[in-house]
Order: C-alpha cells, then structure tokens, then sequence
C-alpha cells in the first residue's frame, strides 16, 4: 500500500503580505488557477495512492484550513504538531502512526507549496521510485536536473553510475555560493534537492533507531494512543520533547542505502517572488499578474498578486512586486525581495 504524506506547517514569510502566519502560502491560491498549493499537491498524487492514504501533517492553529480545503481526507489523518519542531519529528509522528496501521507500508514524503508543471512526468517517477523503495531498505530522495546556478537550494551530489536513470547518493551539499553553484552545474552530477522523500515504513523507521533514538523512543511511549480520543492530548505532552532537527540532519546525511532520482518535471519551490514570477503567465511587456482587475501601463518585468475583486492600475513600474492582502499593500523592488521579512516586521 502507498501512502502520501503531505508536510504542510510552514509559515511563507517570504511572501508577506499574501502569506501570513494566520493564512501561509500553502492554503492560498497563488497561481491564480483556483486550486490552493495544499489542493494542488493532492491533485498531482492522484493515482499514486487512494485518498484514504493521504497524511497532512501540520501545526494545531492550522486545522481549520485543513479541513475546509480538504475535506476528503480522514480526520485520523490530520496529524497537528503543537509546535514547530522540523520535518524530522514531523516524519516520525506520521511513521510510527501509519505503522500501527500498515507496517509494510510505502511512503512518498512532500512539502505541501511546491509548483510542478508535468504532472504525468511527475507520477512516472513517484510510482517508478515507490517501486524502487518497497521493502528493501532503500532510501530514495527525488532531485531536479539544474536548469541554472541556484543558490538558494541544497544540492545531491550522485556518484558516478552512467546509464541508471537511480543513482547512489555520494554527499549531500548546502545552499552554495555563486561560484561553487557555477561549478556544480559545470560539473554535472549534482541535482537540487526538492526536499521529496521515499521509502517504507520499516526503512525509516529503522533509520530513526539508528540515527535518531531519542525520536523513536518519545513515539514508541505514544503507541497506545494513536488512532484514540487520547491521541491529540498525549502529542501536546510529548512531541515538544523533540528536538527541533530537519530529516536532513538527523537522517539523509547520515543513513546508509540513500538514492536520488535525478528528474525533470517542471519543479518550483516556490520560496521567493522571484519563484512565482517565472511560474505565472507574462504579457507582452514580461509582468506577471494574478488579479483580474489590474492594468498594467508603461510597466514591465513586474510580478502582481491582488484579489479578483481588487481594481488596480500600475504604471510606470520597472522590476517591481506588488501585492496586497488584507489592506496591507507591499510595493517593492524584485531586487529587494530579501527584505520582505524586515518589512513585514516593521509593520
């Protein structure tokens, strides 16, 4: 059986002012395509898995956005962390609760606000790499084909095995600078990593043991509860006891058996303005707009996302985001958009 599990309690703060810590990005239809970033990731796993095995782990504030936007997924699959802690306590409170259920079990692990366009080319790959993991200790993680010098995404580096379309992971890298993202990309053998995980319940789980026990013991003292009235009470108690460590960290970097899929599907974090401005439709002088009532005069290269029901008319502006949510309207340079988090603050 595959199961979905969809990590979805990040703040977006980056995309101040559309994304909030009440309403972040991933509940909010920012493409303008009528479907949520949560929605959409469910969307594109159609197929991989039925909709009873789809997980959404998040914060306890954001359960109501959960329920509204997916109101088919089982209630006992709404996992909510009392507080943040990373993706590796995120992971093992969704293993140790699908264990109980189906300890043979094969996991996809995804964020819940990445963009994908090839959707088919997308689900050739999850279910290719579900194959590859079930039940053989393998952990896979998905990396995309670089397209330019990104800095602001980790790097897998594969080990030389031409002609496998899997390849044995050698090291996992951090954000590069520049010149070193250069020489990845001259290099070759190096893929972004989309932070997309595979592998079964009993591989990960045994890795936790291995590399992360203190983890595995706080959900062991859990297993009596789950799936119970007790459940969400006894995680308010103990899931802060974790430590507060990515599935990189604590996992990937350190686990044996570690592959990647080097792939290309059209893949966008999506973590900047920069991000979404490449992902929407331009006119003819390179804006980007998401709003139905926004003219664009004498401007170009901008990225603008307001509300349907907003009327707007920018002109003369070169290079520029411009947002507006909730009567908070952010005007600022493409080349500033670094600063966003000191704005919003300021506020």
């Amino acid at each position: 059986m595959n199961h979905l599990v969809i990590m979805a309690g990040g703040v977006g703060s980056r995309f101040w002012p559309m994304s909030t810590p009440e309403k972040p990005k991933q509940f909010i239809d920012v493409l303008g395509t009528g479907r949520t970033l949560l929605q959409a990731t469910v969307d594109r796993f159609a197929g991989v898995c039925p909709i009873e095995n789809v997980w959404v782990v998040t914060s306890e504030k954001y359960k109501t956005l959960v329920r509204e936007q997916l109101p088919e997924i089982p209630a006992s699959n709404l996992l909510l962390e009392p507080c943040m802690r990373n993706t590796a306590p995120c992971i093992a409170y969704v293993t140790w609760k699908i264990k109980q259920r189906d300890a043979d079990a094969n996991l996809v692990v995804s964020p819940s606000d990445h963009v994908v366009v090839d959707v088919t080319e997308f689900g050739r790959v999850i279910r290719k790499g579900l194959e590859f993991v079930s039940g053989n200790g393998r952990i896979l993680t998905v990396g995309i084909l670089p397209v330019r010098p990104e800095t602001g995404y980790g790097y897998i580096k594969a080990r030389n095995n031409s002609g496998a379309e899997i390849l044995e992971v050698d090291a996992f890298k951090e954000k590069p600078d520049i010149q070193t993202a250069r020489r990845y990309l001259a290099d070759g053998g190096y893929y972004w990593n989309a932070g997309i995980f595979l592998w079964n319940v009993r591989t990960i789980e045994q890795a936790f043991r291995d590399n992360l026990p203190e983890v595995a013991t706080i959900f062991d003292s859990l297993e009596s509860v789950y799936y119970t009235a007790d459940e969400q009470a006894a995680i308010g108690r103990k899931f802060p006891e974790c430590p507060n460590i990515s599935i990189d960290y604590a996992v990937m970097e350190k686990a044996e058996n570690i592959y990647v899929f080097p792939a290309s599907f059209g893949w966008s974090d999506l973590g900047t303005w920069g991000a979404l401005y490449d992902q929407v439709a331009k006119d003819g002088d390179a804006n980007a707009v998401v709003g139905q009532q926004v003219r664009m005069v004498e401007s170009r290269g901008c990225i603008v996302h307001v509300s349907d029901d907003r009327k707007m008319v920018l002109q003369g502006l070169e290079d520029y985001i411009v947002a507006e949510e909730n009567g908070v309207l952010l005007i600022c340079r493409k080349a500033d958009e670094q600063r966003i988090k000191e704005f919003s603050v300021s506020l």
